[in-house]
């Protein structure tokens, strides 16, 4: 069975599509098509949104699915109109919340993401930079600013996680590739183990592994299944020997392996 789901959004579509996912993620014996439109903030817009909506459910002869945060209520009404199952994420969230909160919104467009209005934005930025300088090894003196060091083989998913972890939650992460050499001497590398307390490990699945390295460097010694074997392998045993806690992200998504590292390390984001 498949279904045509659009997030609809008068800004970038973030939220629409986050919840949105999130939802049509519990239903697993149906595959979704999802498209996304963000900044349909004109009546003009809707009622070429409406016209496509309905275009794909005389196709497909089954109504999309549509998740949607307009927050203009002219919008929204032309929105409506469409031959769709509508889920308004502000409307059926906002109404309630007025009520218990005894005022009004201000349903103003983009006021999650705005960075007027974030006095986190600058926590951000300078944890990506932190990420960035401090990706893959290259530089170590930094680390006793770190709110976390990333280990594990190369290509099993530090740096998107460290990334990830820098955006959304502010945190200064590192990531240090655990090399050949580290794993013949079996022991942390000395510019690690001062700083055991802020290690956490990723591993991954041996075949998983040997396929994106493929990617990168097409039948070589670096991509083959038995160095990616003997790399997780040998890395795994390395964690348990050290007592460092560690993941398995073959079958995670960046975010789910971020709030799981934060999760077992009892971080905070730098920000609420």
């Amino acid at each position: 069975m498949k279904r045509t789901a659009f997030f609809i959004s008068d800004g970038t579509g973030i939220t629409a599509e986050t919840l949105g996912q999130s939802l049509l993620a519990q239903f697993d014996n149906i595959a979704f098509r999802r498209l996304t439109r963000p900044y349909i903030d004109s009546v003009e817009k809707a009622q070429t949104m409406v016209q496509q909506i309905n275009e794909v459910a005389a196709s497909e002869q089954m109504r999309p699915i549509v998740f949607d945060t307009i927050v203009n209520a002219e919008i929204r009404d032309i929105l409506s109109t469409a031959n769709a199952f509508k889920v308004d994420i502000f409307s059926s969230f906002l109404a309630p919340l007025e009520e218990e909160l005894n005022d009004r919104s201000s349903y103003s467009v983009g006021k999650s993401h705005s960075i007027t209005h974030s006095a986190n934005y600058m926590e951000r930025i300078e944890a990506v930079h932190f990420a960035l300088d401090n990706d893959d090894g290259g530089r170590t003196r930094h680390y006793d600013s770190a709110d976390i060091i990333l280990v594990g083989v190369s290509r099993c998913g530090k740096t998107p996680t460290c990334l990830y972890m820098a955006m959304q939650y502010g945190i200064r992460a590192a990531n240090y590739p655990l090399t050949e050499d580290d794993m013949e001497h079996l022991q942390l590398p000395s510019s690690l183990s001062k700083y055991k307390d802020k290690l956490f490990g990723l591993t991954i699945d041996a075949d998983r592994l040997a396929a994106i390295r493929n990617e990168r460097k097409p039948n070589s010694r670096y991509a083959s299944y038995a160095q990616c074997e003997f790399e997780v392998r040998e890395v795994e045993n390395l964690f348990q020997r050290e007592n460092i806690k560690f993941i398995n992200t073959t079958h995670f998504s960046v975010e789910e392996i971020s709030a799981k590292i934060l999760v077992e390390k009892g971080i905070e984001r730098r920000f609420k």
